[in-house]
């Protein structure tokens, strides 16, 4: 196994068992499919995040960090997705 840079320890491809291997991509591929279903099953999780970066583009704050912190922690965020959730169910 290398030593990265900062003293992590990379990757040891002998460490896994061919039958692990493939245990490991079908965890990988059962994983995204089930975050694929609940993305598109939770239209808020989408709404947050065009929400949170078009706020970002347009303030351009200097500690993004921060403002990260303030966007998803605003008591109104919930009543802005509802309201935005209810928009879209109008609309179609």
């Amino acid at each position: 196994m290398a030593t990265l840079q900062g003293g992590q320890l990379g990757p040891d491809p002998g460490a896994l068992s061919p039958a692990q291997l493939k245990q490991l991509r079908e965890f990988k591929i059962q994983t995204r499919i089930a975050n694929e279903k609940y993305l598109r099953t939770h239209k808020e999780v989408a709404l947050l995040i065009s929400g949170f970066f078009r706020e970002l583009f347009l303030k351009r704050p200097d500690n993004i960090r921060e403002f990260a912190a303030d966007y998803f922690t605003d008591p109104r965020l919930p009543n802005k997705i509802h309201m935005q959730l209810i928009k879209e169910k109008k609309a179609a």
